[in-house]
């Protein structure tokens, strides 16, 4: 798997992260610099954390499907990618009522906006990807786009919140085109 791909697929996991922070920050303008580097590194801990689960979870279910590996892949990424653009239009009033400094709320929140990784996972092990290099960029994008999100939210509030989470699933279904279309052509 190339290095662009490997981003795109960090980008596009990180969105659900990036609009929970940027809601945090525009709720919570007392923030200091210290809650968004926790609030960046669990999101980033996550987002690294359940890719790995999902890829060895694959590797056993590889031998499975190993003739129609791409479809599982297409379908994984367009599932993904189809639940962020249909959640994008869910406007969650329970989000406004957490405290994200609270480790509860914060484990709470890291883990909701990790669910979609742990299906990148197992297609990354079905695209033979380099897992190091996957979960590290995955990792990294999140830590910097969720710190990120919180000063935008600070800012900009909720002007931008489900845009950034529809454009984060449409990159997973191009990817996952993109994925078929390789393999159909090859």
């Amino acid at each position: 798997m190339k290095l662009l791909t490997i981003l795109f697929i960090a980008v596009g996991l990180a969105m659900d992260a990036f609009a929970v922070s940027i809601v945090t920050g525009s709720l919570y303008k007392d923030l200091q610099v210290k809650h968004a580097l926790r609030m960046a590194l669990f999101f980033g801990g996550f987002q690294a954390v359940m890719p790995i689960i999902g890829f060895f979870a694959g590797l056993g279910l590889k031998e499975h499907i190993a003739a129609s590996d791409h479809w599982v892949a297409f379908a994984l990424l367009c599932f993904v990618g189809g639940k962020m653009v249909y959640e994008s239009f869910q406007i969650e009033s329970a989000e406004k009522n957490r405290d994200p400094a609270n480790l509860l709320t914060l484990l709470t929140l890291s883990f909701a906006t990790s669910i979609d990784a742990l299906a990148v996972g197992i297609t990354l092990s079905l695209l033979k990807a380099s897992l190091v290099l996957a979960v590290t960029i995955i990792g990294l994008v999140t830590f910097a786009l969720s710190y990120a999100g919180v000063a935008i939210g600070k800012r900009f509030g909720h002007l931008f919140e489900s845009k950034i989470e529809i454009l984060g699933g449409l990159i997973l279904i191009a990817i996952g085109v993109k994925t078929v279309a390789e393999h159909l052509t090859a």
